[in-house]
């Protein structure tokens, strides 16, 4: 009977230094993920890896605070939290093992409204809000890769903004688990949902300037 060896812990495995240790052809989990020690940020989606974009443009910036902060304001006294990147959300679909953890994405903004999903390392399971901020270079993955694993999460609404269009999209999860496109708004038009009773995101100022 042949002697075999259990797999390796987290402990025991070596770390990955730098990106050219990384082979993108590869299948990672997140226990792969914890090893990276490299600058570079990277997710992973459905196993593959990822390249993220350089560091966000100011404009970037400016939109993702102008959308953040009505949210924070309006969740004060709320049990649902916002967040924004760098947060990873870890998207479980077996069990929560970090070896079984096959997508691991940093969107923009999430709002998390079950306590139990939030630990010291990010989000456990599907935000209730996921709010993507495309840029140059990434709008593929953006629209296709991560509105799979979103839905299939079970993510209740999925916003697409264009900094570029001023455009602001929304997906809305149904009673069946599948995303319902809604209008596309832009500038001049306003945002609310159900989830964050009260909140209203005014689009002439998310696109300002």
């Amino acid at each position: 009977m042949k002697n075999i060896k259990p797999y390796p812990t987290e402990e025991e495995l070596p770390p990955i230094k730098t990106l050219n240790e990384v082979d993108f052809s590869a299948i990672y989990s997140y226990a792969d993920y914890m090893r990276f020690e490299f600058e570079e940020r990277l997710e992973i989606i459905k196993g593959y890896i990822f390249e993220m974009s350089p560091a966000p443009s100011r404009i970037h910036q400016k939109i993702s605070g102008r959308i953040y902060v009505p949210i924070y304001n309006a969740l004060n006294g709320h049990q649902c939290e916002v967040y924004s990147a760098p947060f990873d959300v870890r998207l479980a679909k077996k069990t929560q093992d970090d070896r079984d953890v096959f997508t691991v994405v940093q969107p923009d903004i999430v709002v998390v409204c079950d306590p139990a999903k939030l630990d010291k390392r990010g989000c456990i399971g599907a935000p209730d809000i996921v709010v993507e901020i495309l840029s140059p270079g990434n709008n593929k993955k953006e629209l296709i890769n991560k509105y799979e694993v979103y839905e299939e999460a079970g993510v209740k609404e999925y916003w697409i903004v264009s900094s570029s269009d001023k455009t602001f999209f929304r997906y809305i999860l149904d009673d069946k688990g599948k995303f319902q496109p809604t209008k596309l708004l832009t500038e001049g038009e306003e945002v609310t949902t159900r989830i964050i009773p009260g909140f209203k995101l005014v689009l002439e100022e998310v696109f300002q300037d």
